[in-house]
């Protein structure tokens, strides 16, 4: 009787199967279920641009458009970039935290390159003076976890540190569990970052401390969304709901909280910028969205607009797409150690023909598509740098790693900048 019941795709997840005549049981106890809302969800709140009117239908694919008319993309593409910082820093750091874990002999190849990864991210987290006492670290596209975990080894000797590890999806393996023997507080918050509102996460509400985001390969439209989520959602209400009510005290505060002061100061809120810092590792430019991108003020100031970032960000693929071609074949289980941890699976690439791969052979040679693909990436991350700088913190770019650990090896890092005073907004 068994072998004659029918397992069927669950209907809130195709990616497992139910037995047909238990299916009503199952759906109201599926993980995939509609939760009721956090406290912290507001619908949007970092979404960004409203007036869909904005973004135009039926766009031809890359494909499709004819040489003339990829010609002009690319005319377009170096005007824009011209007088751009293009040729960017090396800033390729280690930490000591991760000392151990590096020398590790039973590392596979896979592993130690994401361990190099976490520890420049953390040596330039302490160039930045970002790891102190009393802040809060929110993890942006957490996974697992790993990154937290990293931070929180390096700050052992240090009290009150709190850690958000921000994921939408239900994430297995996690290594949360190694935090317990020690007085930090972790907590995962199940959203996505568009409809965060750190301002209404009960820690963050009780105890206001300085937050730093961080992320490492934070896919494409998601790190304009947590870049909207710290400096605006979440600075604008922690200024609104100052106890001093007066508007030029809460601008003051919003501009004047300087990276220096002591991080352990109890006037968080009087002394400080509300996000002391932003490390976060960019990542799939090809999956940006000009609905969510925090750059499109900039685009509009080199005569551009979402039909060429349309293209733009397609073409930012090329970058490393004919490099992936080989390395994915090379060794099909690398991932499977760690397939839920932000590992090298988030630098997939386009189809070719959304990428216009089949259309170039014989005008653009590999050497130019990649080249492109790279003025491409820093026109989109210029956009991030110069939203950032307006909204008064001092942003820069580096590469963070060598190519040969990942192909996605640029770094953005901000910190307030006391000297800057950003035009209230209207």
């Amino acid at each position: 009787e068994q072998n004659d019941r029918k397992r069927i795709p669950c209907p809130l997840d195709p990616k497992h199967t139910v037995y047909e005549d238990q299916l009503q049981k199952h759906l109201k106890k599926c993980n995939s279920r509609e939760k009721p809302k956090p406290v912290y969800f507001v619908q949007d709140i970092n979404a960004g641009l409203k007036d869909v009117a904005e973004i135009p239908e039926n766009q031809v694919p890359l494909s499709s458009l004819s040489v003339e008319e990829l010609q002009n993309l690319i005319i377009k593409l170096k005007k824009a970039s011209n007088g751009l910082e293009l040729h960017l820093k090396e800033q390729i750091l280690s930490h000591q935290a991760l000392q151990e874990a590096l020398n590790d002999p039973k590392n596979g190849d896979s592993a130690f390159k994401h361990l190099k990864q976490q520890a420049s991210i953390l040596g330039n987290m302490e160039k930045l003076h970002l790891l102190g006492p009393g802040r809060c670290f929110v993890e942006f596209g957490a996974g697992r976890g790993k990154l937290s975990h990293w931070v929180d080894i390096a700050l052992e000797k240090v009290e009150s540190v709190q850690f958000l590890l921000v994921e939408r999806a239900t994430t297995r393996f996690k290594v949360d569990g190694k935090h317990k023997r020690r007085d930090s507080i972790f907590e995962r918050l199940q959203v996505d970052i568009q409809h965060l509102c750190l301002n209404k996460v009960p820690i963050l509400e009780k105890k206001r401390l300085p937050v730093v985001g961080i992320g490492k390969h934070l896919c494409g439209a998601a790190t304009d969304l947590a870049l909207r989520c710290l400096v605006e959602s979440y600075t604008t209400c922690c200024d609104g709901e100052d106890e001093e009510p007066a508007p030029k005290r809460c601008r003051a505060a919003q501009t004047e909280g300087a990276p220096h002061k002591s991080a352990g100061n109890e006037s968080t809120t009087e002394d400080h910028k509300p996000v002391a810092g932003i490390v976060i590792a960019l990542c799939c430019h090809h999956k940006c969205d000009w609905t969510h991108y925090v750059g499109r003020e900039f685009f509009k100031s080199v005569g551009l607009g979402p039909v060429e970032f349309h293209y733009f960000q397609r073409m930012s693929s090329w970058a490393t797409c004919g490099m992936r071609e080989t390395t994915s074949k090379a060794s099909p289980s690398e991932d499977s150690e760690d397939q839920t941890d932000d590992t090298e699976e988030h630098e997939q690439t386009l189809s070719r023909m959304e990428s216009g791969s089949d259309t170039l052979q014989g005008i653009l040679s590999v050497e130019e598509r990649k080249e492109l693909g790279c003025l491409c990436k820093r026109l989109i991350d210029h956009g991030r740098i110069e939203y950032l700088q307006q909204q008064g913190y001092k942003a820069a770019l580096q590469y963070y790693t060598e190519p040969a650990v990942s192909l996605e090896n640029v770094l953005l890092t901000a910190v307030p900048n006391p000297s800057l005073i950003p035009e209230p907004t209207m």
